[in-house]
């Protein structure tokens, strides 16, 4: 499992309701059954991570996200999960605003494109960083909205959103003074626990 996972784990309330967009190959909701024994729904694309899923024992629905969340009751899931996607779609102001929604609260995970490294290759190279986070050339990259801490927590206050807790980190997962001190310039990784 992946190592933000773990982090954003904490925040889930045993016996809740969880909604997870764009859930992979279910894992993440699998360990979840297993531990803290919620009800889970996942949404997924992709129909070898559909099957994955189903082998897993998640309940997973095939829908794309980008079409909205109108099949889903407002405030039907305690926590909704967004991990590692939120760059890579076309509104995701859309999609938080139908988050917020269907869920009391939700946990966003982003690569944060304002970190120190990729400024400086940006700066040294003229060409768009690329790193284990961002493996991918300019041209056949998912991330379609490049998005900083900054421009994050703008959003939230635009919409306004509630923080209830923002964790920065590297990449191993861990938060350091620094990444405290000056998250958009340190942190590689934003994970964000939000509410209306």
């Amino acid at each position: 499992m992946r190592a933000d996972f773990l982090l954003i784990q904490d925040w889930i309330a045993p016996h809740s309701r969880v909604l997870d967009l764009g859930c992979g190959n279910g894992a993440f909701l699998a360990y979840l059954k297993q531990t803290k024994h919620i009800h889970d729904c996942g949404l997924e694309i992709d129909a070898a991570n559909i099957e994955k899923c189903l082998d897993a024992g998640v309940n997973v629905i095939e829908q794309n996200m980008e079409q909205g969340l109108g099949n889903f009751e407002s405030q039907s899931f305690d926590t909704v999960v967004l991990a590692q996607t939120l760059q890579a779609l076309q509104r995701p102001d859309m999609i938080l605003d139908e988050m917020l929604r269907v869920g009391k609260n939700c946990i966003l995970t982003f690569p944060n494109f304002a970190y120190w490294r990729h400024r400086v290759y940006l700066a040294r190279l003229g060409r768009m960083p690329k790193s284990e986070l961002l493996p991918y050339e300019w041209y056949d990259t998912p991330n379609v909205h490049l998005c900083t801490i900054h421009d994050f927590d703008a959003l939230c206050r635009e919409k306004r959103i509630r923080v209830l807790n923002r964790s920065v980190v590297d990449e191993q997962q861990r938060s350091k003074v620094l990444m405290r001190a000056l998250p958009n310039l340190f942190g590689i990784n934003a994970i964000y626990h939000i509410t209306r």
